[in-house]
C-alpha cells in the first residue's frame, strides 16, 4: 500500500505523462486518456467501482445528441440558405467578411464550432472564386468568430457543456443568473469589440459582390428539432434543482436526435441520412471525455487538485483580483497552444478548490474567467482551436498555405479585443 505522498507523486507523474501524450499525439488522444484511466485503476488510485460514476454522462449525452441533431440540420441545407440570404444583403467584400463572421458566431452559439466553419466556409470560397480574390481573410474571420461564441450558451462548445455539468448550470443560467447577466451577454459585448477590430483589419476590401443563387432547403424538420432542443433545455431550466431528474439535459439532447433518426428511417425511408448523421457524431471526443473524467477524478482522489490549487493561491497571494487575473490570462496563454477540453476538464475541480480556500464558495467569478480565457484564448494561434485547424485545412485544399504570422495578424487583435472586454465585464459583474 503506497503512502499518501508516494500516491500523490505517482498520480502527478502519470498525469504529466498523460497530458504530454494528449498534446503530442492528437490522433490518439482518446486511447491515451482511456489507457491512463485504466492505469489509475490498476495502481489503485481510482477504485474500479467508482469508474462509471466518475464519468459525467449528462455531458457525454448532451454532446452526442447535439452533434447528431446538428448533422441533420446541416444536411437540410438550411444553414447554407441563411448564409446565401445574408450575402445578398451586402454589397462589398469587407461587409461580407463582417457579416459572415457574425453569422458564424451566432450559429456557433448553438452548433459545434467545427461544424459551423464547415457550413459557412463554402460561401466565402464561392465568393472569392467569383471575384478572383483570396479567401484567406474570410475563412480566418469565420474560424475565429465561431470560437468566440462557444462560451455563450450551454450547448455552444464542449467547454461550456463541461462547465454546465460540473457547476450544475442550466440553459437559462448562461443568460441570467443570480439577478445578473450571464456569459451570453458578456460574450455578445466581447463580440462587438472583436468585430470592431476585425472591421479595421478588412476595411480596404471594397470589391463589389454580385448576388448569389439562394440554396434551397430540402427539409425543414431538422430546424424544428434544433429549436426544440433549445426550447426543451430552457423548459428544463425552470425545474427546481432539488427535483430535477438526473442527466435531464443529456436525455433531452439524445431524445430529440432519436426523433430525427426515427423519422428518417420510418417516414422518409432514408437510412443513408441516418448513417451520415451518425458519422458526424464525434465518438472519438466522447471517448476522450470519458477517459478524462476518470483521470481527473483519479488525481482528485490522490490530492493533486489541492496541490495545484495551492500553487495558484501562492501566485495570487490570496488576492481575489489577482487570482481571477491569473486564471483568465493563464488560460488564454495555455489554450493558445493546447487543446482546451482536457485543460478545462482539469481546471474545473481546481477552481472549486480555490473557491473553498479563498472563502468564495458559490461564486462563479473564477468559473466564468476560466471559460472565457480557455474558449477565447484558442483564437490566438492557428493550432489553438479545432475550428482554426479546420479553416486552414479548407484553405490548403484550395491551394492557400497560410503561415502562422498571416493568421495571427488577424487573430491576435481580434482575440485580445474580445478577451479584454470579457475579462473586465466578468470582474465588474461577478466580483
Amino acid at each position: 500500500m503506497m503512502s499518501g505522498s508516494v500516491l500523490t507523486a505517482v498520480a502527478v507523474a502519470l498525469f504529466a505523462v498523460t497530458y504530454v501524450g494528449l498534446m503530442a499525439f492528437a490522433k490518439y488522444r482518446a486511447f491515451i486518456a482511456l489507457g491512463s484511466a485504466a492505469l489509475f485503476v490498476v495502481i489503485g488510485i481510482m477504485p474500479l467501482g467508482e469508474v462509471f460514476s466518475a464519468v459525467d454522462w449528462n455531458v457525454v449525452m448532451m454532446i452526442a445528441g447535439t452533434m447528431g441533431t446538428v448533422a441533420l440540420f446541416i444536411e437540410s441545407r438550411m444553414p447554407a440558405r441563411l448564409a446565401d440570404l445574408l450575402i445578398n444583403s451586402v454589397s462589398t467584400v469587407k461587409w461580407a467578411i463582417i457579416f459572415l463572421s457574425l453569422f458564424s458566431s451566432i450559429i456557433s452559439a448553438f452548433v459545434d464550432n467545427v461544424a459551423t466553419v464547415l457550413m459557412v466556409a463554402p460561401v466565402a470560397i464561392g465568393i472569392s472564386k467569383k471575384l478572383k480574390i483570396s479567401p484567406v481573410p474570410s475563412i480566418i474571420a469565420i474560424a475565429i468568430a465561431s470560437n468566440l461564441q462557444g462560451a455563450a450558451t450551454l450547448v455552444g462548445d464542449t467547454t461550456s457543456i463541461l462547465l454546465g455539468g460540473y457547476a450544475n448550470m442550466n440553459f437559462i443560467d448562461f443568460f441570467f443568473m443570480e439577478g445578473k447577466i450571464g456569459m451570453f451577454w458578456i460574450v455578445q459585448l466581447a463580440a462587438i469589440a472583436a468585430t470592431i477590430a476585425l472591421f479595421f483589419m478588412v476595411r480596404k476590401h471594397d470589391e463589389h459582390i454580385p448576388d448569389v443563387e439562394i440554396e434551397q432547403v430540402n427539409d425543414y424538420f431538422p430546424s424544428l428539432l434544433l429549436l426544440g432542443t433549445i426550447l426543451l433545455l430552457i423548459v428544463a431550466s425552470f425545474i427546481p434543482k432539488q427535483s430535477k431528474p438526473q442527466n435531464i439535459n443529456g436525455i433531452i439532447c439524445v431524445a430529440v436526435y432519436a426523433i430525427g433518426v426515427f423519422r428518417s428511417i420510418f417516414f422518409k425511408k432514408d437510412l443513408d441520412l441516418v448513417k451520415r448523421s451518425l458519422k458526424e457524431i464525434d465518438f472519438f471526443t466522447l471517448l476522450l471525455l470519458a477517459g478524462l473524467f476518470v483521470v481527473v477524478a483519479s488525481i482528485e482522489n490522490a490530492g493533486v487538485i489541492d496541490l495545484v490549487a495551492s500553487f495558484f493561491s501562492r501566485i495570487s497571494a490570496g488576492n481575489k483580483f489577482m487570482m481571477y487575473t491569473v486564471i483568465v490570462w493563464f488560460s488564454v496563454l495555455l489554450s493558445s497552444f493546447i487543446d482546451n477540453i482536457p485543460y478545462v476538464a482539469t481546471m474545473l475541480p481546481v477552481v472549486t478548490a480555490l473557491n473553498v480556500s479563498m472563502g468564495m464558495e458559490g461564486s462563479y467569478l473564477l468559473y466564468f474567467g476560466l471559460l472565457a480565457g480557455a474558449t477565447l484564448g484558442g483564437n490566438l494561434t492557428p493550432i489553438g482551436a479545432s475550428a482554426n485547424i479546420t479553416g486552414l485545412g479548407i484553405l490548403r485544399k484550395e491551394g492557400y498555405e497560410v503561415s502562422a504570422r498571416t493568421f495571427m495578424t488577424m487573430s491576435v487583435p481580434y482575440t485580445l479585443a474580445a478577451v479584454f472586454t470579457g475579462y473586465l465585464l466578468i470582474w465588474f459583474i461577478w466580483k
